[in-house]
């Protein structure tokens, strides 16, 4: 006998629940090309690969090459980009996962976005999720379909743009090549296929560096091309916009008639703009409805397509490399996709960087890499330099001297006090000093030059009582040191501040309205002043604009300006300390008004005679070829491709032994002059952490960094083994912090 079925029991009048049969949908695999290799937003370097997923039908037509996607990884749901279709895997198709979710039907990602993203991440060391993260801005589902909407009501997908450059091209542009005789070879490039490099030294005056950028943007669309230009900060791009505003071009902006569309001829992409906004620069730009971009450091990794204008200003500026990994740098990632696009690539500021210095003369181009190689240059007539150019002078003892002024030891001497208030009475003036803060430098005690190490002429910083003090590059002990200048052997701390010059010139200049822009100020940075007489006090890149009646702002000029504590030059660190100081002075002289109007510079304090003599004679070649032979004898970048290495001890001395760098390791040695020297500097302590998380604490107090170097021709094959190595030690689980940069900003 069959034995009775268990009844669960219910109230009465109320049935037994019943179990429904389930109704979820058994995905089955595309016909075609089933396999979707993605690239998840992973960071670990040891997983920078693709990772295979089956295609369910449903979303075969959506799963295109380039969209987002949502997976299953582990056992968590992660984002991916779908980098290609494939019909087989090398994994059995029983252990592939279907793609969860096809989040949107955008191509974000086009098949030369994704090459660049693949080169780039190459020749820094990277994996691709690394660039993607930074390359592509927070999604938001609304510009999609707001996007989507818009193409539809162009048919093609690709709206017309609604203006061209204007007839002030034209004017511009002769204007322009009156004033460089190599402009001719640009305007050529940008009108023919073909890679090209050019780097150009700018011209005094205000708007020198806007009006060169915006005729190379509007002759690049003049002639079809897309184009992206990477500026330092958003003034720069406010500026820049404005310029191009007056040849014609319209910003990327809703359109007038109120139906919700957006027109434009180019667009804004900053930091500080929202998340909205800048994925909707992103997609117009990647859809083609403008074909030109202007941002910040994340506009290198815009979506630009076919031979374009690839723009960088002032490429040795900070703000050029990036902060996370692979700590790709601006001019790099922009030269590299310009190679790659077949388009032309244009670095240009005041002051010209070591490495365009470099990259001009024929050595370069032997020893070319995937992000360096051979440049021309296009410098300015000296009629057009002249006609723009103040009456800048040098008030050092040695000129005081000269001119009897009996307040030579002062911080602002007799002779500049009458210059200021002569110019006050005509209009505004400038006092510009350096950067609020304090550091600390070590100098000789009888001549006050800067302390050099004599292994590799980095500079010395103090080590503690009764100890030697150490090079900051390459950790070397500095043991009865002396100064190659005077011989002497006794050094000196030097402090370096800039609080309390307000108060000290209002002591100075009794009466006179003082007006003070700088970031730590309570008001800030002052935007905008009027032309009336004033003292303007401002640190580097903080200086105010004047705006007058019936003029477009920033086109008046300062009466006069001055730059104070001149002599903090000589004791400023990092590599590029000369270059940046002079891109900081040449940008601060440029808002003078020129000669012919009463325009006077001052340099108020002793510096390094090269540098002065580039700003006076406003040739930066000058002190770049003077950098340059510097670095020659010294084995500094860019006459070597460097590294750096830092992190805990052990995992450092892994990396460094992966790759060949120490003693017995095949990496070669350098040639400095005639002599080879080691590749490797290093390593030297570095102090803990700022911000230490829970993972961070163990061996927080062993940290140190060291400093890689080979030829030019071998950077590549470095980035690739510092990448191979560092995704051993991730793989092997190793513990303690490990990192590397390519091509540092600075060795410190």
């Amino acid at each position: 006998m069959s034995q009775p079925q268990a009844e669960q029991l219910a109230l009465d009048g109320l049935a037994p629940p019943r179990r429904r049969p389930s109704r979820k949908r058994v995905p089955h695999a595309a016909a075609g090309l089933p396999i979707a290799r993605v690239v998840l937003d992973v960071q670990a370097p040891h997983l920078g690969r693709t990772f295979d997923y089956l295609v369910d039908e449903r979303d075969d037509e959506a799963a295109k090459p380039g969209v987002l996607v949502r997976v299953r990884f582990g056992r968590q749901l992660v984002n991916g980009v779908i980098w290609a279709r494939s019909q087989h895997s090398d994994a059995p198709t029983e252990a592939l996962k279907f793609i969860e979710r096809v989040v949107a039907k955008q191509v974000v990602v086009s098949a030369s976005m994704r090459r660049d993203i693949a080169a780039i991440a190459k020749a820094y060391g990277g994996t691709r999720a690394n660039i993607l993260r930074l390359a592509l801005p927070p999604r938001v589902a609304r510009i999609e379909q707001e996007q989507e909407a818009l193409a539809l009501a162009a048919g093609d997908g690709k709206p017309a743009r609604t203006q061209r450059p204007g007839d002030g091209l034209e004017t511009l542009g002769r204007r322009l090549q009156e004033a460089y005789p190599g402009l001719t070879g640009l305007d050529d490039a940008l009108g023919f296929p073909g890679f090209a490099s050019f780097v150009l030294d700018a011209l005094p005056g205000l708007g020198g560096r806007e009006r060169v950028m915006a005729w190379a943007l509007g002759t690049a669309l003049g002639a079809g091309r897309q184009a992206v230009a990477v500026l330092p900060d958003a003034r720069h791009m406010a500026s820049l916009s404005q310029a191009l505003q007056s040849l014609g071009l319209k910003p990327f902006s809703p359109d007038p008639d109120g139906q919700g569309g957006w027109s434009g001829d180019f667009a804004l992409m900053g930091s500080s703009m929202p998340p909205a906004e800048r994925y909707r620069s992103y997609l117009a730009l990647a859809t083609g409805q403008v074909p030109c971009i202007i941002g910040l450091r994340a506009a290198m990794y815009a979506p630009v397509e076919g031979p374009a204008l690839f723009m960088i200003l002032d490429d040795a500026a900070y703000q050029s490399a990036d902060g996370m990994t692979p700590y790709a740098n601006a001019r790099g990632v922009l030269r590299l996709r310009a190679k790659a696009h077949r388009g032309v690539f244009l670095s240009l500021g005041h002051a010209r960087s070591a490495r365009s210095q470099w990259e001009c003369s024929p050595e370069a181009w032997e020893a070319a890499s995937g992000v360096t190689g051979p440049i021309q240059a296009i410098e300015p007539e000296r009629r057009a330099v002249d006609a723009r150019m103040p009456w800048v002078r040098w008030l050092n003892r040695q000129e005081l001297a000269r001119l009897a002024d009996p307040a030579i030891g002062a911080r602002v001497p007799h002779t500049a006090v009458a210059v200021l208030v002569k110019a006050l009475e005509l209009g505004p003036v400038l006092l510009s000093i350096p950067q609020d803060g304090v550091t600390q430098s070590l100098s000789c005690a009888s001549c006050h030059l800067q302390a050099r190490c004599p292994r590799c002429a980095g500079p010395l910083s103090a080590a503690g009582r009764g100890r030697a003090p150490r090079c900051s590059w390459c950790g070397e002990a500095a043991v009865n040191w002396h100064c190659k200048t005077c011989g002497c052997e006794q050094l000196r701390t030097v402090r370096v501040g800039a609080a309390g010059t307000a108060a000290e010139l209002r002591l100075l200049l009794r009466g006179v309205p003082i007006v003070i822009s700088t970031p730590n100020q309570p008001r800030g940075i002052v935007e905008s002043i009027d032309q009336r007489p004033r003292l303007v006090i401002s640190t580097p890149g903080a200086e105010p604009v004047i705006t007058a009646p019936g003029s477009i702002p920033g086109s008046v000029g300062y009466q006069a300006v001055a730059i104070l504590d001149a002599w903090t030059s000589l004791y400023a660190l990092g590599i590029d300390a000369r270059l940046d100081t002079l891109t900081a002075w040449m940008r601060v002289v440029a808002l003078c008004k020129p000669r012919a109007e009463g325009g006077q510079a001052l340099i108020l304090g002793e510096s390094d005679p090269a540098l002065a003599q580039a700003l006076i004679t406003w040739r930066p070649d000058l002190l770049a070829a003077a950098e340059l032979d510097d670095r020659s004898q010294a084995g500094l970048p860019p006459k070597v491709a460097t590294a750096t290495v830092w992190g805990g001890r052990d995992p450092v001395m892994f990396a460094l032994d992966a790759i060949g760098a120490l003693a017995g390791g095949d990496l070669p040695p350098i040639l400095v002059g005639k002599e080879e020297v080691p590749g490797l500097m290093g390593p030297v302590p570095i102090p803990a952490e700022s911000k230490l998380t829970d993972r961070a604490l163990d061996g927080v107090g062993d940290r140190v960094r060291a400093l890689v170097r080979v030829l030019p021709e071998r950077r590549d094959e470095l980035a690739e083994r510092l990448r191979t190595a560092v995704s051993a030690f991730a793989a092997s689980r190793g513990r303690g912090e490990l990192r590397f940069r390519m091509d540092p900003k600075d060795l410190t």
